[in-house]
């Protein structure tokens, strides 16, 4: 499939091999009821990569027209496209608020692979 869509639908790339990433992916498929976010597994070779595949595997990625995020910016952009999660995305927006859910994200990732191997 190609990644490639207007300006209002959101790409996200997502490791398919996690199963914490398939459990969320699976709730925001969910809740994108108005089918805004165009989600491309990593782990399927054939899909394109804006960066490095692995540097998106590492580390959380969205694309908004010419925007990418990462991190927990990449998660508020994804949140404001849920009309139940849009008021959480745009109070990312403040920049207080972005540090603090960068700050807790880069903690997540520290202990990602230990939660990982507890659900697998």
């Amino acid at each position: 499939m190609n990644d490639r869509h207007d300006d209002d639908t959101l790409t996200v790339w997502y490791d398919g091999g996690c199963p914490l990433c398939l459990r969320e992916i699976a709730l925001m498929r969910r809740w994108d009821r108005a089918k805004r976010i165009h989600f491309v597994d990593l782990t399927d070779p054939t899909q394109a990569c804006p960066l490095d595949r692995q540097l998106l595997l590492d580390r959380f990625h969205a694309r908004q027209g010419t925007v990418l995020y990462d991190g927990a910016a990449a998660f508020a952009a994804m949140w404001r496209v849920i009309p139940a999660l849009r008021p959480l995305g745009e109070l990312a927006r403040l920049k207080p608020v972005l540090w603090v859910l960068e700050a807790g994200y880069r903690q997540f990732l520290r202990v990602r692979p230990i939660l990982q191997r507890w659900l697998r």
